[in-house]
């Protein structure tokens, strides 16, 4: 599994052109999930999600988590994380999880991070989705288990 977070001002997700997901300050996540993926792997970057000390505390330091700052999250299903593009110049997703698997994973790491206390919000999995958010530093890390 992997997680591409980025630290937003704000953020939202429309799918034919409406808003199904928006947020204010917190974290923007795409999830990647490959077909080894579990509920362990889930469970791992859930928790280290929403524990990441990647927010500004009074002495400009990175040190605060998205719990800190009760901030939000919106997150993204994205299986082209897992692109290979060893050979040619067409990338090959076939060590992107199959759908029924990807979506599983999908739904059960949103509920995990709303048990953190935490609101979720999220796109549609496998449709066409626009988002567009305000990237904050800009800071954008990746997490993978």
């Amino acid at each position: 599994m992997k997680l591409v977070i980025q630290r937003v001002k704000q953020a939202s997700v429309k799918v034919d052109g409406k808003t199904v997901g928006s947020i204010k300050e917190g974290l923007l996540v795409l999830l990647g999930v490959t077909h080894t993926d579990t509920e362990a792997e889930a469970d791992y970057l859930a928790k280290k999600l929403v524990n990441s000390r990647i927010f500004k505390d009074e002495n400009n330091k990175m040190n605060l988590s998205v719990k800190d700052i009760n901030g939000e999250l919106l997150i993204i299903s994205q299986f082209t994380l897992y692109a290979d593009t060893t050979k040619g110049n067409r990338p090959s997703f076939t060590d992107a999880g199959n759908p029924e698997l990807a979506n599983e994973l999908y739904e059960y790491f949103k509920k995990k991070c709303s048990e953190y206390g935490l609101n979720v919000e999220s796109g549609v999995f496998g449709a066409d989705m626009k988002v567009e958010l305000l990237n904050d530093g800009p800071v954008t890390i990746i997490l993978e288990k």
